[in-house]
């Protein structure tokens, strides 16, 4: 028997950096205790949700290649044949990374809590999406789609309400279902979103038109047993699997083709009519809760004029 190097060198160094629970912790005990964390730490349950479903798909991916379900034992190569299985089966590029960046945020959980010494699915990068394609209503689609309402009725003054809200304002589909009665603010033309996904509160103005319908509906929504805004028939708060088909109802019977009719198509929509009319950046920003400016600067990018209409000044070929 040939004599032990003293020496420790690799995984073998790997191990002793770690507690001895953590060293045999299988995917399935980190993924409790991430999820968990995520509770104790107040995550939306639409977020737990997410993080629940995305990582047992990563799971389930695991095991049909017959690798092991020990965390320490998941290598960036496993994510890159993941990548290729999602765009094999034609899955969209937002999909794909939607997944991956559940993937990437639980194993930057593990690292941060020791549950792993090194690890590099954290920093996995996101598959690049070169047509960069933002989806968006055009005017004609926005009236059709109103127009579809039958407004004598209590639901379609409800669902007329809620469409004209997205627009109005952008918000999210989510921030939409967290809407209390209190928080809409008709004398201050404001209305207060909470049910943020950064968790950062923010008011969002709103104009005459928008207070109008929403003074309507208030009267016609009367007293509930809920303080959701958006209620059913039954006086119960909207959850947000019915919200989120509204538009695709009204988009149906308008017979819109060639966009998806969403709220996030509404939010789109509400950016792009907001910048061609003028809106800066830092407003656009601050109406839409983006914590980053990545996405605002994309909305100017693809929709602003501005550069369209100084072109006409500068223009090499206006002296030719």
């Amino acid at each position: 028997m040939s004599k032990r190097n003293n020496e420790l060198v690799g995984r073998e160094l790997d191990l002793v950096s770690r507690s001895v629970s953590m060293q045999v912790t299988t995917f399935d005990e980190a993924l409790a205790v991430f999820i968990k964390d995520a509770k104790r730490r107040g995550l939306r349950e639409f977020t737990i949700t997410y993080y629940q479903r995305e990582l047992n798909h990563f799971r389930t991916f695991l095991v049909s290649v017959n690798h092991s379900l020990f965390i320490h034992d998941v290598q960036r190569k496993h994510l890159e044949e993941l990548v290729e299985d999602m765009q094999v089966r034609g899955l969209r590029t937002t999909t794909i990374n939607s997944k991956l960046r559940a993937i990437r945020a639980f194993f930057h959980w593990l690292l941060e809590n020791k549950y792993l010494a090194v690890n590099d699915l954290a920093k996995f990068p996101l598959v690049r999406d070169r047509k960069n394609n933002v989806e968006t209503f055009t005017v004609k689609q926005l009236h059709a789609l109103l127009n579809a309402v039958d407004k004598n009725t209590f639901t379609g003054q409800r669902d007329y309400t809620f469409m004209l809200l997205l627009l109005e304002t952008g918000i999210r589909l989510n921030e939409a279902c967290g809407i209390l009665v209190e928080d809409v603010k008709l004398s201050e033309g404001l209305v207060f979103i909470c049910n943020t996904k950064n968790h950062y509160h923010r008011y969002v103005p709103i104009q005459a038109k928008m207070k109008e319908q929403l003074r309507r509906y208030l009267q016609l929504r009367g007293t509930c047993e809920t303080d959701a805004l958006f209620v059913t028939l039954e006086g119960t708060g909207m959850k947000r699997n019915s919200l989120q088909k509204i538009v695709a109802q009204y988009g149906n019977k308008a017979g819109i083709k060639g966009v998806r009719c969403s709220p996030h198509t509404m939010r789109h929509t509400f950016a792009k009519l907001s910048v061609m009319n003028g809106a800066g950046i830092f407003e656009l920003q601050k109406i839409l809760g983006h914590s980053t400016m990545e996405m605002v600067k994309t909305y100017v990018n693809l929709f602003s004029t501005e550069v369209h209409d100084k072109h006409r000044e500068f223009s090499p070929l206006n002296n030719l």
